[in-house]
């Protein structure tokens, strides 16, 4: 019988199986491999069952990047898709940016798809995709794309899910640099943003239309500490047939499982939590693999070839390979490092913050306090249900002046004055001067993003001297 494998004449004795015909193709890492026979794709559970006749020809493709009891275990023992060749107990780094073959021909394989190989470091590297798989064994993804920061990991999901004149339902409470990628970076390109309270279910349904190709939420809005009920929105995003996407930097895995709440897609910096600090810049597109393809006009052609990998497809061989978004390796070998005392600091920084939210509560000069965590919070019921007893690390208080914020932060001894959330050190920043600086007045104030305002990125010091300092501080204020 005469068929063809990955375009190339094949001659096999009698009926086989989508099974035998990978085993005797010698296929490496079967379960890593999307598979298709005379262009439609074959559900890895039918590989055994589904059945090759004369002249049928057989396609797969690999998607690099693509057991234990608990979050920590999984995070330091995820075995490597590769094994090293020392057995080192920290996968290396790869700083390469090509690699060696042994033919013209095992090039030709690593190019088009056809075998698990690394060829260049923008496309795929072994530290990178080692990282890839350490997160999808702690978060039971069905697939994880790491990229340079968390910015690219927003704007490679939107350019593969929608084009111009597709929508996106998203909230004016976002992250500074989002909210500009939305409005100055992709509206021009012909994206249109339409803006509901999140809170507020029924006004994101009135905004879905033909031309939605997904509902975008921060998980809980930095800095306005804002948290929707994701479960809702997922039943709207189900109902309409869209993704809902969840930006999770300031509740990662761990804090936060997103497939059990609904979400589909999560975009997240690594930079934050992960890195083990902020040793290094980084991100993350992680696919549950609970979407269907199908339903997205811009990957439908992918999903009847590819099914749950429509959107790695898309990634992996155009948008992210294009764009030159990768994470270094260096980069890559720090935050696989970062996620194995995750728990431990996430723990911590959590406990830290409550108790220093507990204790702004309680003094005079501050007008308001603004934690998850905290039972006078509009957002505490919620915040529980989605993060338990862990609402992440910030909070935000108010003053009674942007002159008593600055006084207050330039006397800080202990805790920094610099941007970044989710380190180790605890870290202020007065957002409305700094990362929203380039909002009008009209623009903040929608934004909710008042001059009074300082965030509070809480660390893993002790929190004794936290406190202390925090008060030293409050008192240079009349």
């Amino acid at each position: 019988m005469k068929i063809r494998v990955n375009n190339e004449a094949q001659e096999i004795s009698g009926p086989a199986s989508v099974s035998g015909l990978l085993v005797t193709n010698k296929v490496e890492m079967p379960e890593m491999v999307s598979v298709q026979l005379n262009g439609s794709f074959v559900k890895k559970e039918a590989f055994a069952t589904t059945m090759v006749k004369e002249g049928d020809e057989i396609e797969f493709l690999y998607f690099m990047g693509g057991g234990q009891e608990g979050f920590t275990t999984r995070a330091i023992h995820s075995k490597p898709v590769k094994e090293d060749a020392h057995r080192s107990l920290h996968f290396p780094v790869y700083e390469s940016v090509s690699f060696d073959f042994a033919a013209a021909e095992d090039l030709e394989k690593a190019f088009s798809g056809q075998s698990p190989r690394h060829m260049y470091s923008r496309i795929t590297n072994p530290t990178v995709e080692n990282f890839e798989q350490k997160i999808r064994a702690v978060t039971g993804a069905h697939g994880v794309v790491a990229v340079s920061s968390g910015m690219a990991a927003i704007s490679n999901l939107v350019m593969a899910i929608a084009g111009s004149g597709d929508n996106i339902i998203t909230t004016k409470f976002l992250f500074g640099n989002t909210y500009s990628l939305f409005e100055q970076t992709l509206k021009p390109w012909g994206l249109e943003i339409q803006y509901a309270r999140l809170t507020d279910v029924q006004s994101v349904k009135k905004l879905v239309n033909s031309r939605t190709r997904a509902i975008y939420l921060e998980t809980i809005t930095n800095p306005q500490l804002e948290v929707a009920d994701i479960r809702e929105l997922a039943r709207v995003a189900n109902d309409a047939k869209i993704l809902l996407v969840a930006d999770t930097t300031v509740t990662p895995p761990y804090l936060f499982n997103s497939k059990e709440f609904g979400v589909d897609i999560e975009v997240l910096s690594s930079t934050k939590l992960i890195s083990g600090g902020a040793t290094s810049v980084g991100g993350l597109i992680i696919d549950n693999g609970t979407y269907d393809w199908g339903n997205n006009p811009k990957l439908a052609a992918n999903a009847g070839k590819y099914g749950p990998f429509a959107l790695l497809t898309r990634l992996k061989r155009e948008v992210y390979r294009n764009f030159g978004a990768c994470l270094s390796p260096q980069n890559a070998y720090m935050q696989s490092l970062g996620m194995e005392t995750l728990a431990l600091r996430a723990d911590k920084s959590c406990a830290n913050t409550l108790e220093i939210a507990g204790y702004l509560e309680s003094q005079k000069k501050v007008k308001s306090v603004n934690y998850p965590g905290l039972e006078s919070s509009s957002h505490h019921q919620t915040a529980k249900k989605q993060f338990g007893v862990r609402p992440g690390a910030l909070l935000t208080f108010d003053l009674a002046s942007r002159e008593d914020c600055f006084k207050f932060m330039n006397r800080l001894a202990i805790v920094r004055r610099a941007t970044n959330i989710n380190d180790n050190k605890t870290l202020v920043l007065h957002p409305a001067s700094t990362i929203f600086c380039e909002y009008s007045p009209e623009t903040k104030k929608e934004m909710g993003v008042r001059e009074t305002l300082i965030r509070l990125s809480v660390g893993i010091e002790d929190v004794a001297d936290l406190l202390a300092d925090i008060g030293q501080a409050l008192e240079a204020i009349q």
